[in-house]
């Protein structure tokens, strides 16, 4: 059986932060569990309440369900969440080479403790420019940052 298409969107609103924020929930679950699974629970009403609505989203969907998001604070990628279940099907590719399109040239910060995304990014052309031995709430999490850059004109 062919696979759907990925349709990327806007972001809707009200209408997607819920799903979006159980997107982020899940495959933070997974690829973050060294955080702990109550402050991950605690940070999705941010999710919801701060970071959704003050960045610019896009949302991949499949046959009109979203499977996962990128959001945009300028040419800084805040995050980029797959569903678990859809990992795997270049739905997270797709987001970047949309917001690629968008900015040109891209930059993130990402768990070093997060390997497959450090695999993931690495294996599209991410590369390190530096790291930090704290994440952005202090905690002892250390943080690679990434850039990709645009093509040479």
């Amino acid at each position: 059986m062919p696979r759907q298409p990925i349709i990327i969107r806007p972001f809707a609103g009200a209408a997607d932060t819920t799903t979006l924020s159980q997107i982020w929930l899940d495959a933070c679950l997974i690829a973050h569990s060294f955080i702990g699974e109550q402050r991950l629970i605690e940070q999705r009403s941010l999710i919801e309440d701060q970071y959704l609505p003050h960045s610019e989203t896009w949302v991949a969907t499949i046959e009109g369900a979203p499977v996962g998001f990128i959001s945009l604070l300028d040419s800084f990628v805040g995050g980029l969440f797959v569903a678990p279940q859809m990992q795997g099907r270049g739905i997270g590719r797709r987001l970047i080479d949309h917001a690629m399109a968008l900015r040109g040239e891209l930059e993130l910060d990402v768990y070093v403790l997060n390997a497959a995304a450090m695999r993931f990014y690495r294996r599209i052309g991410f590369q390190e420019v530096s790291r930090r031995v704290v994440d952005d709430e202090g905690m002892p999490f250390e943080n690679a940052r990434l850039r990709l850059a645009g093509a040479a004109a």
